[in-house]
Parts: C-alpha cells; sequence; structure tokens
C-alpha cells in the first residue's frame, strides 16, 4: 500500500492537499517522501505534507475504499456474468433477492474491515514491513520462490482461522452472516460481517512483517488473492479435473456453503486433508441437480 499511496500522491493526491490545505507561506516547499521512492515535484504544497500521519490515514481509506469498491465490482461481474451459471439462482435455497442482498452486504462491510485494516497499512507505510525493492538484495530464486511461500503461509493460517470462526460461540456472533448464502454468487465473496472478512485478511498483512518479500510482487498478489475470491464463489461443481485433489476451487468452496464443515482452505487442498475437514467434490453432489429435480 506504500507504493499506492506514493503513486497517489504523485499524480493526485498532492495537488488534492495543496488545494484543500494550502502551505501559503512557501509555495515551493519540497515534499516529505520515504527515501525508497522517487516523487514527482509539485510546486504547490501543502501544509499537510506526506509524512504527516493524519494525512496519510485519510488518504489511505480512501485509496482503500475506492480500490476495494472497483476490485470487487469489476470482477464480480466479470464472473457473475461469463462465469456463474445463472441456473442457479432457480435452486430451491437460492434467495429472493439474493445477489442484492449479497452487494448490500458487502457494501455495509466495506468501511468496518477498512478501519480495522488501516493500522497494518499505516505501519506498511512508516516502513515497518519488510517489504524491499531490489531484486537484487535477496535475488532471484528468493523472489520467485516467495510466491509459493506467500501462498502456502497464508493458505495455512486462513485455514485455522476459517475453522476457528466455525466454533459455534463464534460462528453465531461473526462468521453466520456469509453463510446466509447457501448457493453463492461472486457478489458473495465479500459479503461478510466486518471482523469476519479484516480476520481471514490477517495472514496477508502479517506475512510481509515477518518475511522479505519485493514490494511490487505483494501488491499483485494481493489484487490476486482478492480477485480469487471471488472466483470460488460462482457455486461452480466441474469435477475431474487433473488439480482437484491440489487446489481447493470453486467445487470446493461450494461443497463449504452447502455443508459447512467441511473445504476450509482458501487455494489449497492440503490443510482439509491434514486437519480432517477435506471434502472431495463429486458430480452427484452438484446443487444443480436439485434443480434438475424440480423441473
Amino acid at each position: 500500500m506504500d507504493l499506492v499511496l506514493h503513486l497517489a500522491d504523485d499524480y493526485l493526491l498532492d495537488k488534492v492537499w495543496a488545494r484543500l490545505l494550502p502551505l501559503n507561506n512557501s509555495p515551493y516547499a519540497s515534499l516529505s517522501t520515504p527515501a525508497n521512492f522517487t516523487s514527482i515535484t509539485y510546486l504547490q504544497q501543502s501544509s499537510w505534507p506526506r509524512d504527516y500521519i493524519p494525512r496519510q490515514i485519510i488518504s489511505l481509506s480512501v485509496i482503500t475504499l475506492i480500490g476495494i469498491h472497483v476490485l470487487y465490482f469489476l470482477f464480480a461481474w466479470l464472473s457473475y456474468k461469463f462465469i456463474f451459471n445463472h441456473e442457479m439462482m432457480r435452486h430451491p435455497r437460492f434467495l429472493q433477492n439474493q445477489v442484492k442482498q449479497e452487494i448490500q452486504c458487502s457494501l455495509q462491510a466495506f468501511p468496518g474491515m477498512t478501519i480495522l485494516t488501516l493500522p497494518w497499512f499505516q505501519a506498511e507505510v512508516m516502513g515497518y514491513s519488510r517489504l524491499y525493492d531490489n531484486v537484487e538484495e535477496y535475488g532471484w530464486a528468493y523472489l520467485v520462490l516467495s510466491v509459493p511461500f506467500f501462498l502456502l503461509f497464508t493458505d495455512y493460517g486462513i485455514y485455522w482461522i476459517h475453522r476457528l470462526l466455525h466454533r459455534p460461540d463464534v460462528y453465531k456472533l461473526i462468521h453466520k452472516p456469509h453463510h446466509k448464502w447457501i448457493v453463492p454468487t461472486p457478489f458473495a465473496s465479500h459479503a461478510f460481517h466486518p471482523v469476519d472478512g479484516y480476520l481471514q485478511s490477517l495472514p496477508y498483512h502479517l506475512f510481509i512483517f515477518l518475511f522479505p518479500l519485493h514490494r511490487r510482487l505483494y501488491l499483485g498478489l494481493f489484487v490476486l488473492v482478492n480477485v480469487w475470491t471471488i472466483l470460488i464463489h460462482d457455486s461452480d461443481m466441474v469435477t475431474g479435473h487433473s488439480l482437484e485433489k491440489v487446489i481447493n476451487g470453486p467445487a470446493h468452496h461450494t461443497l463449504h456453503h452447502l455443508y459447512f464443515t467441511v473445504n476450509f482452505g482458501q487455494y489449497f487442498t492440503w490443510a482439509d486433508r491434514v486437519g480432517g475437514s477435506y471434502r472431495q467434490p463429486d458430480s452427484s453432489l452438484d446443487p444443480m441437480l436439485e434443480i434438475k429435480k424440480q423441473s
């Protein structure tokens, strides 16, 4: 997020802040910017410099809210339009006006999730993470291996957080709203209680404070994992492919929404296998069969 904030400052926010809170006594004051970034100089300055924490917090909040809305609506709509089987909306457990409800739940959750996540983003901007820019600092081999390392670390962390959220005392308080969608659409991907969504994002944030990760690679991975979250909520039950026993795909997550106590993983099936919660997708479990019975 520090990279995103830096680019936003360069191309837009410096001008916005200079208009909102101009530095009248020194229109040529130098910008304050982290040492690892090069800035575009904007002559009119704000009385709130880039390293002023209230400015950073407000900027990060706006960027995060805009970003998650764009990502959610763009990729959820694409998945809903081109991947999701609209016949699923005839399923007896598909709710009336469900898509509208999923979107409303997501929009209500975004502000809360943003507030909860801000301390992580702010710490990142202030330089406390282990993000780096120069590939040579850790080498190309580490750059390549850090991708599966990130995925395995976050997958295992989310697995246990997800299982915790299914404890009866926790489930009814936090996670139950997400399981309102028995037959979800891609718009259900972010339809969480805000605390639920935040807790399941913790491994992504924690990773970069424990292990080095290239800054641009992290940004790309952060976007991709959100896209993946959208894709596994399309109620797809395509089975029999070669990676079915390795990748926790849409069919696995469809079973999770149908049966609640299986397939807690995010990307892979290994944690569910080790934890005894794995259920193999099978065509006999396809929710489409319920629709065909009604026809």
